[in-house]
């Protein structure tokens, strides 16, 4: 026998023994988080991508970098109404995400944009002069 079939009439008892929603009661356990993010690392910049479908009003996303991290807090509402949902991957609902950068970025130099489902960030390393030398001036006291 097939084991995806086996899988399948599996499921449907279980769904007959504890109900029809046993499974969605896990859902929130096994999505995955939102917004969904890439991050590409240069020498000295990051491009960080997040996939926000539907955006409309850009008031509805906040984006805030504090060092070394970079959190999104908004809203992904497809806003579609109408109809019984038949199949649902696009995830939706209220986000909020910290993400690590590998190394602290500057909060002068951040510049954002969206476009096509994608908010586009681009962050510039913080350069510190940490290592510089600096001469310390002696003076003479009586």
């Amino acid at each position: 026998m097939d084991p995806f079939q086996q899988m399948s009439d599996w499921r449907k008892n279980m769904d007959q023994f504890f109900g029809d929603n046993f499974w969605n009661e896990f859902e929130n356990i096994i999505k995955p988080t939102i917004p969904q993010i890439n991050i590409y690392q240069y020498d000295h910049e990051l491009i960080c991508i997040a996939s926000i479908p539907g955006l409309t009003d850009l008031n509805k996303v906040d984006i805030y970098v504090d060092h070394a991290t970079l959190e999104l807090k908004g809203v992904i509402d497809i806003a579609y109404t109408g109809g019984t949902v038949v199949k649902e991957e696009i995830l939706q609902g209220v986000f909020e995400r910290n993400i690590a950068l590998p190394y602290p970025v500057r909060r002068d130099k951040i510049n954002a944009t969206y476009q096509n489902g994608l908010v586009v960030i681009h962050l510039h390393r913080l350069i510190s002069d940490e290592n510089s030398r600096s001469k310390v001036n002696v003076q003479l006291t009586d």
